[in-house]
């Protein structure tokens, strides 16, 4: 193995070499077991004489800290030193921003519950791993553009072109490729509209209860998040602050109730961002899965005026882990963007991108959304079912006829209570204030269908109708 040993040419170099090897091994960092380089290799390694490493090596053996094997080498000796550990720092000289303490860092989703309506992700079982293996495979070949020299920092010109394709037909979006930016999800996406919108102290504007984390990343980058109420029309634009330089908004399918945005709102969010000189966010997270021939233009095929940035991710469709998303921007946001794009991270994966452009250019992904679609639409169904079953006396459903998850106000009963019991019997539902930015009042759940089977949906529910009954 290698060891890294820097010598002060000045001093005695036999003592430098024994005193940061017995270092390495106090510490930890070279382990019991480990085989050091031959004397004749470390020597040519540090450009001194083989008697230099030798004397540093026996002297080193003879107190222990080394074990010498005729014909295999010179080893690292088991003692009985206590695990390194990181130092306790509770304070130091360095410190973060006072606004990074108070964010908190989701965990894994871990081992799954016996009844799993968690939110937020597909299920991953249904992604055609065999393919995506195949087309990303494809990617590390020699001549292949997966494997080149960084790309401009919007990403794989393909991969815009395929999408705005895409985009253009399911959702009725206007777009160029050169409007369209890749990114590490949507969370990179808010990032970067933050970085080059919200000057430190701007308002931000989001639903409430919203999206959580698009509160969090321009609470991190120093603006003002504003809530805003939601009814079952979607945003209420009459409550925005006048003073708002962005708003945030998921029309198609709003976050976590589930209600769509109503064309009047549509219209009238529009105007009044031209009124104020305002942006829009909008993001149209999991609108692939519609269970109705009915729907609503985004707010972005209705803008007129280059105020709507749109943006998208494939992990809600594929897999979490992907983290591959989009966002179409103005042109006068472009330089921008890729500017702020570029200093972030220079550019998304760019083997992950020509793997997608396939993917997107052979039918893969419509012939998987179809699929999906099926098994998630009986889900969808099942779970409603329930809702408007015995459940009823508890829980109002909110209409909702997309998405992965549906939602309900709990009446009259102690929301956190209940789903405290339910998490005891095995069924994992939560509540507004678990992934919400905020929690209106009667208190909200949200079932998530991504990650439970339909056949596994009834008992479920049942369990967490005995939950609610007995509170």
């Amino acid at each position: 193995m290698d060891v890294a040993v820097r010598l002060d040419r000045n001093g005695i170099l036999a003592g430098q070499i024994y005193r940061q090897l017995r270092d390495a091994v106090l510490d930890g960092r070279l382990r019991p077991d480990e085989a050091l380089p031959s004397s004749r290799d470390l020597a040519e390694q540090l450009q001194v004489s083989r008697n230099t490493v030798t004397t540093a090596y026996e002297r080193l053996v003879a107190e222990g800290y080394l074990t010498g094997r005729p014909g295999s080498g010179t080893f690292v000796n088991a003692l009985p030193l206590a695990e390194p550990t990181a130092p306790m720092l509770p304070s130091g000289p360095l410190t973060p921003r006072a606004v990074w303490p108070s964010i908190p860092v989701p965990p894994d989703f871990g081992n799954a519950p016996e009844f799993d309506f968690r939110v937020g992700a597909p299920d991953t079982r249904l992604f055609p791993y065999a393919a995506w293996r195949r087309l990303l495979g494809n990617q590390f070949r020699p001549t292949a553009v997966g494997t080149g020299m960084p790309v401009e920092p919007a990403g794989h010109f393909r991969l815009r072109t395929l999408i705005a394709r895409h985009l253009g037909t399911a959702r009725s979006i206007r777009a160029n490729p050169q409007d369209v930016l890749m990114t590490c999800g949507v969370q990179q996406a808010l990032d970067l509209v933050g970085r080059v919108l919200l000057e430190p102290g701007a308002t931000a504007a989001i639903e409430n209860p919203g999206y959580e984390p698009a509160k969090l990343v321009w609470e991190a980058q120093g603006a003002r998040v504003t809530g805003v109420p939601v009814d079952e029309e979607g945003l209420i634009v009459d409550a925005l602050p006048a003073n708002a330089r962005l708003v945030y908004v998921t029309p198609s399918h709003q976050y976590p109730t589930g209600v769509a945005l109503s064309l009047r709102r549509r219209v009238e969010l529009l105007a009044w961002a031209r009124r104020h000189d305002a942006a829009i966010v909008e993001d149209d997270y999991d609108s692939e899965f519609r269970y109705t021939r009915q729907q609503l233009e985004p707010l972005h095929s209705l803008d007129r005026s280059g105020r709507v940035l749109y943006v998208g991710s494939f992990s809600k469709v594929l897999l979490p882990t992907l983290r591959l998303g989009f966002l179409i921007h103005p042109p006068s946001l472009r330089h921008a963007l890729h500017a702020a794009k570029f200093v972030t991270d220079w550019h998304t994966n760019l083997p992950l991108q020509a793997a997608m452009a396939d993917f997107l250019e052979q039918g893969m992904f419509t012939r998987h959304l179809r699929r999906v679609r099926r098994v998630y639409r009986q889900r969808h169904e099942r779970i409603a079912a329930a809702l408007a079953g015995p459940l009823s006396a508890y829980v109002r459903v909110v209409p909702s006829a997309a998405g992965l998850h549906l939602s309900a106000m709990v009446r009259g009963a102690t929301a956190a209570d209940a789903l405290v019991r339910a998490r005891a019997a095995g069924v994992v539902v939560a509540s507004f204030p678990e992934i919400a930015a905020a929690a209106p009042d009667p208190p909200g759940v949200i079932f998530g269908y991504g990650l439970i089977d339909a056949h596994r949906i009834d008992e479920g529910m049942a369990r967490l109708h005995h939950c609610l009954a007995t509170g």
